[in-house]
C-alpha cells in the first residue's frame, strides 16, 4: 500500500511504500479515504514522539474510510461500514488498523473529509474536559489555544453542555472565530499577559476547569486563576516544561494539576470515551448544533506542505489529508 514514510536521514516526508496491515482479534481493517494531522504527528516525524508498543510507526492518530476487513471475535462492524477511528497510529496510509471500540459511525451527513477532522480533538476535549476534571454544568473553563483543533472542539462542547468559557489564542482573527464558536471572552497572547482579561472573566471566584497544551509558561498564571477546588489539565507543554509552583497556593485552593495523555491509553479507555462522543456529541453533530472546523485539505502527497501549514501557527481547526477522493 503507498502510505506517508519519514526519512530517517533528513525527517522529509514522502508518500511511499508500505506493508499492509491485517486486522488481529478484535480489530477492523479501515481502506482510508481522509486523515487528518496533530501536532503529536510534527512531533513524532522529528523523533520525539515514538508511537506506544504495538502501534503502526506510520504517522496519523486518526482516520476516515469504509470497513475492508474485520478480525476475530468483532461484533459490530461488518465489511462495507462507514466509519471514522481514533488509532495510536497508521492514519497517514491506505489502509489502516483499529481496535474495534476506537471506532464510531459517521454522523449522518458528514463527509469523509470532515469525519477523519472528529476523532482526536473530540476525544481529547470530551476525556479531559468532562472525565478528567469532571466539569459540571454551569462551571466555568479557560481554554489555551482556543483556535486549535481541540480548542475548537472544546469551544463547541462547553457552549453546548452549560460552561462558560475564556479562550486565548495568537491572533484577533483567531479569538473573532473562537468567539463565533461560542467562546464567551478571549485575549491574544500577542498582546500581553492573558491573566487580566481571563481574571475579568473568572470574578472573584475564580475558573473552576483549565485545558492547557502550553505548560510551563501559563502555569503560574492558571493557578492563580483557578477556583476552590479547581483543576488544571495539562495536555501539551508547548511553552516549556518546566514551572516553579506556589504550593501554599495550591493547598489553600485545593487545587488539582492533572497530566494527561491519550495516544498511549488503553484500548478500554478509548472505548469510553469514543462511545461517549457517540452517544452525547455526534447527535448534536448530525443536527449541525456542534459542526467539524476544518482550516485546510490538502491531498496527501502534499504531506510536506500540509505539515508546514500546521507548523506556521496559523490554521484555526484541522488540517485534513484527503487520501481518495
Amino acid at each position: 500500500m503507498k502510505a506517508v514514510v519519514v526519512s530517517e536521514q533528513d525527517k522529509s516526508v514522502t508518500w511511499g511504500e508500505a506493508d499492509t496491515p491485517k486486522a488481529g482479534p478484535g480489530e477492523v481493517l479501515i481502506r482510508v479515504h481522509a486523515s487528518a494531522i496533530n501536532r503529536a504527528d510534527l512531533s513524532q516525524r522529528q523523533g520525539g514522539y515514538p508511537p506506544p508498543p504495538g502501534a503502526s510507526p506510520i504517522l496519523g492518530l486518526e482516520c476516515a474510510g469504509e470497513i475492508t476487513a474485520v478480525g476475530e471475535g468483532v461484533s459490530r462492524w461488518r465489511v462495507g461500514d462507514s466509519v471514522c477511528a481514533l488509532i495510536a497510529g497508521g492514519g497517514y496510509a491506505e489502509f489502516a488498523v483499529a481496535p474495534e471500540g476506537s471506532v464510531v459511525s459517521i454522523p449522518d451527513g458528514l463527509s469523509y473529509v470532515e469525519a477523519a477532522s472528529l476523532p482526536e480533538v473530540f476525544a481529547t476535549a470530551w476525556i479531559n474536559l468532562f472525565m478528567e476534571a469532571g466539569l459540571a454544568a454551569g462551571e466555568k473553563v479557560i481554554l489555551h489555544a482556543g483556535a486549535s483543533g481541540v480548542g475548537t472542539a472544546a469551544i463547541q462542547l462547553c457552549k453546548n453542555f452549560g460552561n462558560p468559557c475564556f479562550v486565548t489564542a495568537g491572533s484577533n482573527d483567531k479569538i473573532k472565530a473562537c468567539l463565533d464558536l461560542g467562546a464567551d471572552a478571549g485575549g491574544n497572547r500577542h498582546e500581553g499577559s492573558f491573566f487580566d482579561k481571563a481574571k475579568a472573566f473568572a470574578g472573584e471566584q475564580g475558573v473552576d476547569v483549565i485545558l492547557d497544551p502550553v505548560g510551563g509558561a501559563y502555569f503560574e498564571d492558571n493557578l492563580r486563576l483557578l477556583a476552590l477546588n479547581g483543576r488544571l489539565v495539562l495536555i501539551g507543554l508547548m511553552g516549556g516544561r518546566s514551572a516553579q509552583i506556589d504550593l501554599g497556593r495550591l493547598l489553600i485552593k485545593r487545587a488539582r494539576v492533572i497530566g494527561s495523555t491519550l495516544r498511549g491509553r488503553a484500548n478500554e479507555e478509548k472505548a469510553q470515551v469514543m462511545a461517549a462522543l457517540e452517544e452525547k456529541v455526534w447527535p448534536l453533530i448530525e443536527t449541525k448544533t456542534i459542526k467539524p472546523i476544518i482550516d485546510t485539505t490538502y491531498d496527501i502527497a502534499d504531506i510536506e506542505a500540509a505539515h508546514s501549514r500546521v507548523a506556521s501557527d496559523q490554521t484555526i481547526g484541522k488540517v485534513v489529508l484527503v487520501v481518495r477522493p
